[in-house]
């Protein structure tokens, strides 16, 4: 890999890890609910994408599902789960996407695993476990299983991606906006009645969050990140990024004293490990749908 493009590519790992720290600050610190936060992202998406929703390939319902799966059904589970989660714990949790895509391509891709994936999906497993369990009556993490359950409706949408023929990622995303816009405002509507109020109440912090998320990191960063995918192996893409959720745990730990113990070092060592293994073991299919998954946040 050329320096220039693995500066670009850790530039963006760097961009996608702020951008995890930044959400939790907007949802817990500045106590923005966060399904209006998903949808006010979402809001500038599609306008922003607009000119390249059409033509859209058929079906369109397929289309539509699928995009909800990974904007709706991820960001607006993910941010809620924020609300109680650690940033470098959800990192931690959310290489679940990993094995999750790994098992449904299995199931409906026809995707063939052998012991060394299959090692890497135990570790992955025994990792975000490590992470979640609380040995203090023996009780999971709230927000930890909402961000694993975005983990499953993104691998859900990553494989369905699969099946779409003849659309170009920055029309996905396009879509992803605009088939998660009115979803998540209509919930947030209905279950965040003053979420309006307490935006505006947020100020400039917000309004600059909102701007850096939506533009920066779901455009700007999304196109550094398939151009990069098309110039180089999916495989290799895909171990590289695993810079995202390390940068991601040390911003948490250092900007917002997140705990740094034990389980944390183990859980994610045992994650990171066995997401490792899958991503160098991946066929090619596997690996450019990994690929995919990893760039969420």
């Amino acid at each position: 890999m050329a320096l220039r493009d693995f500066a670009l590519l850790m530039a963006m790992c760097l961009v996608w890890a702020v951008n995890n720290i930044i959400s939790k600050y907007v949802v817990s610190i500045l106590d923005v609910p966060p399904l209006f936060y998903a949808a006010a992202r979402f809001l500038i998406v599609a306008v922003a994408l607009i000119p390249f929703l059409f033509p859209a390939p058929k079906p369109l319902w397929k289309l539509i599902v699928t995009a909800f799966l990974m904007g709706a059904g991820s960001f607006g589970l993910m941010f809620v789960g924020l609300k109680d989660a650690t940033p470098s714990a959800a990192a931690v949790v959310l290489q679940l996407g990993m094995p999750a895509t790994l098992i449904l391509s299995m199931i409906f891709l026809g995707e063939r695993v052998r012991w060394r994936r299959g090692l890497g999906m135990l570790l992955t497993f025994a990792g975000v476990l490590t992470v979640m369990w609380n040995p203090q009556g023996l009780t999971l993490s709230g927000g930890l299983v909402l961000i694993a359950g975005s983990t499953l409706m993104a691998a859900a949408g990553t494989v369905m991606t699969k099946q779409i023929e003849g659309i170009r990622p920055i029309a996905f995303q396009a879509w992803v906006g605009l088939s998660s816009l009115f979803p998540m405002a209509a919930l947030s509507a209905w279950l965040e009645p003053e979420a309006l109020d307490i935006a505006f109440a947020a100020g400039w912090q917000f309004w600059a969050a909102l701007a850096f998320s939506a533009l920066i990191v779901s455009l700007v960063a999304h196109t550094v990140y398939v151009t990069l995918l098309q110039r180089y192996e999916a495989n290799l893409i895909s171990a590289l990024i695993l810079v995202t959720p390390l940068a991601t745990i040390a911003l948490g730990v250092l900007v917002l004293h997140d705990p740094f113990g034990p389980r944390l070092v183990i859980g994610s060592a045992l994650a990171l490990a066995g997401v490792l293994i899958i991503a160098l073991r991946g066929s090619q299919v596997m690996s450019l749908l990994l690929a995919m998954r990893n760039r969420t946040l």
